[in-house]
């Protein structure tokens, strides 16, 4: 059922969504008309809300996408996976969801001309972009690239809510924007839900630089009547929580000092960016960041985002369940190191072929070709940490893989009270779990996975993981609602499959 009472207002609505993601794809309307089976001056019609939707016409429009017009038919987007094939051939590590959103916030510092080269096209960065455009911000697809040039005054009032209070990378536009108001209310920030994920951290970062942020019942409000540089120390280290102190400093003339910084790759691209806009920072990959700030930052700019070593590890840990053998190319492996010494002391069996560096000249790359492999459990825990430590997101491939591993892994995730207990789903895939607490987690191997029908948690790595599973398990399983995948990953069933995967795609209206 449509959400509004007005029918002719829905089409209005549904048109302009769609008119909106052919042009994000460069799809022309004869291109869209072939491929809908149908005429350029239907797809007008459809575009302008003057042509009534059958749900087969929305599924056709929604396979030619290959995004699902969920924001106004509330469908959801399930998929059906035939287990038990071996993987093969090569895949590309795509770009970072997480490096993507810093990146984006940066961007609005810069008065002149961004253009981001490599954007991920995924659920999280299409909410920032519909944020961005509520603002009068210009945005331009180009492909993957994005085009941003911030207007000369930001109309916050028209902030579309609904798209921020879906992301959680929300709470990173404080950081520009107290460069642009002296005070403004921001929405709490959505995203994955895995227990209480203060933003107290970030109060405290900020308000050393002049900063004032009062929690209302719904939303944040922010005061900063006079900025200045000053020495952070940081209440935790944490990802998103850096990357505001940085890109809050870098605007701020003077030197700013930030220990127990996270040194994670997001915060290095955050860092690289500025600096090619002429912004000194000194430290980086380090837990302490030096910020020299400049007043004015106003330069034409082209960045390629570095490759996303999440999604290398997704490949990882698919290969390793499905023991296959398949190459794994552009993995940033600065930032896979630790978890590939846990895994080769588990038995696992790769190569590593090439080594080189990515696009931003910084990040270094490395191409894996993974073999099939005989696992015993990790004698110790398996517990993440802040870089260079084993990555947070990270985490729950090693719970999927600890389930062909023989003996009892402990997986302790110390950082969230949730994601523990999501983890435990692949229980329904016939794992052999123990939950001692909200934090640790027993896993017992090896187990045969089986098919069998499940609804994706709220919290984007668990979904990912349950993924892997049915890849391994005999027979028919659907995951439903995987609007959490699609959140990080970019065209992962059309990927998966080119590697010999069995997925498809149902949709219900």
């Amino acid at each position: 059922m449509l959400e509004t009472s007005s029918i002719d207002k829905s089409l209005n609505q549904i048109g302009k969504l769609i008119a909106a993601l052919r042009q994000e794809r460069g799809i022309t309307q004869s291109d869209f008309a072939l491929k809908l089976g149908t005429t350029q001056s239907a797809v007008a019609r459809i575009e302008q809300g003057e042509q009534n939707l059958s749900t087969e016409m929305l599924s056709k429009i929604s396979e030619a996408l290959n995004r699902d017009i969920i924001q106004v038919s509330k469908g959801a987007f399930n998929i059906r996976i035939t287990g038990g094939y071996k993987l093969k051939g090569e895949i590309k590590t795509k770009s970072s969801k997480n490096g993507a959103m810093g990146l984006l916030a940066a961007s609005l510092l810069n008065k002149n001309k961004t253009i981001l080269k490599n954007v991920p096209k995924i659920e999280e960065v299409f909410r920032m972009v519909e944020v961005f455009e509520s603002i009068g911000v210009s945005i331009k697809w180009n492909g993957n690239d994005l085009e941003i040039k911030p207007p000369e005054k930001i109309d916050f009032r028209a902030l579309d809510k609904t798209a921020a209070e879906k992301t959680r990378s929300i709470i990173m536009l404080i950081a520009p924007l107290i460069h642009r108001f002296k005070k403004f209310a921001l929405p709490f920030p959505g995203g994955c839900n895995l227990g209480s994920r203060t933003v107290r951290p970030h109060l405290y970062a900020l308000e050393k630089l002049g900063v004032h942020i009062e929690t209302r019942q719904k939303h944040y409000v922010v005061r900063a009547p006079v900025l200045k540089p000053a020495e952070i120390i940081l209440y935790e280290s944490g990802d998103t929580v850096t990357e505001n102190a940085i890109i809050a400093a870098a605007g701020i003339p003077g030197k700013t000092v930030i220990k127990y910084a996270s040194a994670n790759y997001m915060g290095q691209e955050v860092c690289f960016y500025l600096e090619k806009l002429g912004v000194k920072i000194e430290g980086i990959g380090t837990s302490t960041i030096t910020v020299h700030g400049v007043k004015n930052i106003d330069s034409p700019i082209t960045y390629y985002l570095a490759e996303d070593p999440i999604e290398s590890m997704f490949f990882i840990a698919a290969a390793i369940v499905t023991n296959s053998s398949i190459t794994i190319r552009r993995c940033p492996i600065d930032f896979l190191e630790l978890e590939l010494l846990k895994l080769e002391k588990m038995g696992f069996k790769y190569k590593i072929l090439k080594r080189y560096k990515a696009s931003n000249e910084r990040t270094n790359l490395v191409d894996i070709k993974t073999y099939q492999s005989k696992l015993v459990a990790s004698p110790e825990k398996i517990h993440p940490n802040i870089y260079p430590g084993l990555n947070m997101d990270n985490l729950p491939f090693f719970a999927i893989i600890a389930t062909q591993a023989q003996g009892t892994t402990l997986i302790h995730d110390w950082a969230y009270e949730k994601r523990a207990i999501y983890i435990k789903d692949i229980d329904k895939l016939g794992a052999n779990t123990t939950l001692v607490d909200p934090h640790r987690l027993y896993i017992t191997g090896p187990t045969k996975l089986k098919a069998a029908e499940v609804i994706c948690p709220p919290a984007l790595r668990p979904a990912a993981i349950l993924l892997i599973g049915m890849l391994a398990a005999q027979g028919t399983s659907i995951l439903r609602n995987i609007y959490s995948i699609n959140r990080g990953y970019e065209d992962l069933v059309e990927r998966l499959n080119s590697l010999g995967a069995k997925i498809s795609i149902l949709r219900e209206f």
